[in-house]
């Protein structure tokens, strides 16, 4: 195979392209037949092939596309024969590519809970990678449904994910609809897809339907009556419709507490034998306890963990799921065992680098199933001398 290049100089660099040289290596008794550019950053795992166009044997320069706005760069080339694939070159030098408006929003905004006259709007941060420039931030949007104006609010922290508005004509469990946008030095980049979320939820909206059947004298009205499960049945609050109504809003409840409630008819004679009880639950936080005793064990090309059930507390949400997150690590092995580690890696959920092809490089590999939208990340590292 081919020696290593040398000299690889970033000569021109913008927010998404870079122009690259370099001088040949040795060809070692056979003609280089192709280069292949490759890059890392500091949130890249490693070494990552990049888009350029087909680079033959002849050719010592290369327009690197695709590059991420306001990231820093090193880049380093890799030259191929019929014999096989070289040596990497030295990295080149650092540059970062200019600033651009940013054009990834946030995932997952969300929110819904908090206490009384709150909306509480929450979503996952743009990755420092994406960001595209300095003075990160965020504008939050959001309006009751149904109504035309937006009201704006602006964050200018890149690590904030969490918006209160408290205002004392937020009803509870109101719909709004919500937005959340970024900007940078260079401008304002989009809105995120519009979702529905729920003010606080510290009122309960009941509903029921009119006895069925032969009524001993005319209904002039309904008692709902409500306690917590904390408290005695006898002790428990009533309210009254009139009339023909048939739901009512029970309000000023304690938050991320158990209700039970019943429902009677009631005239001039007294009050009809009860419905039955229905329990409501008011909004609760999510669980407050990680995830305990996690083993792993792996198989082929697969790893299978295991770890302790969470259970929420009392005053918590009902566990529904787990999301895993998961970083890397490489060392090397020997007869002698293992060698010192690297730092640890975090797999980044978005890249867009592309991962060398595994019949171009004769490099160390390793794939892990992906725990985002089920991809696989191919990941590379040098071998250790």
């Amino acid at each position: 195979p081919p020696g290593p290049p040398e000299a690889v100089t970033i000569d021109e660099i913008t927010d998404t392209t870079a122009q690259l040289s370099w001088r040949p290596g040795p060809d070692n008794h056979s003609p280089i037949t192709m280069y292949v550019i490759q890059a890392r950053t500091p949130f890249s795992v490693g070494w990552q092939a990049v888009s350029t166009e087909l680079v033959d044997g002849k050719t010592f320069t290369a327009t690197v596309v695709g590059l991420n706005p306001w990231v820093e760069y090193e880049f380093r080339t890799v030259a191929a024969n019929v014999i096989g694939i070289g040596e990497p070159s030295r990295p080149s030098e650092k540059r970062r590519t200019e600033e651009a408006l940013p054009e990834v929003t946030p995932a997952n905004v969300s929110g819904g809970g908090g206490s009384k006259s709150e909306l509480v709007i929450t979503w996952e941060t743009v990755p420092e990678e994406l960001q595209n420039g300095r003075g990160f931030g965020y504008v939050v949007a959001f309006r009751p449904h149904g109504k035309m104006i937006w009201m704006l609010t602006v964050l200018a922290s890149a690590d904030a994910s969490r918006y209160v508005f408290r205002n004392e004509s937020v009803r509870p469990f109101s719909p709004f609809e919500v937005k959340v946008g970024v900007f940078n030095n260079k401008g304002e980049g989009p809105f995120s897809p519009t979702t529905l979320v729920y003010s606080a939820e510290e009122d309960i909206e009941v509903f029921w339907t009119s006895p069925i059947g032969k009524n001993r004298g005319r209904i002039q009205g309904y008692e709902v009556k409500y306690w917590r499960h904390d408290d005695k049945e006898e002790n428990a609050r009533k309210l009254r419709t009139v009339g023909n109504q048939t739901s009512t809003k029970i309000t000023n409840l304690k938050g991320s507490a158990l209700y039970h409630l019943a429902v009677k008819a009631y005239n001039s004679a007294g009050t009809g034998p009860s419905s039955v009880t229905v329990n409501v639950t008011t909004r609760k936080p999510p669980p407050s306890q990680p995830p305990g005793n996690i083993i792993w064990n792996s198989s082929d090309s697969k790893i299978i963990l295991n770890w302790d059930q969470v259970k929420a507390l009392d005053n918590e949400s009902e566990v529904k799921g787990y999301k895993v997150d998961y970083i890397i690590e490489i060392k090397p092995f020997s007869d002698g065992g293992d060698g010192s580690s690297s730092e640890q890696i975090r797999i980044p959920k978005i890249s867009t680098m592309e991962p060398v092809s595994v019949n171009l490089l004769k490099r160390l590999q390793a794939g892990c199933r992906g725990i985002y939208s089920d991809s696989i990340y191919l990941v590379f590292w040098d071998k250790a001398e």
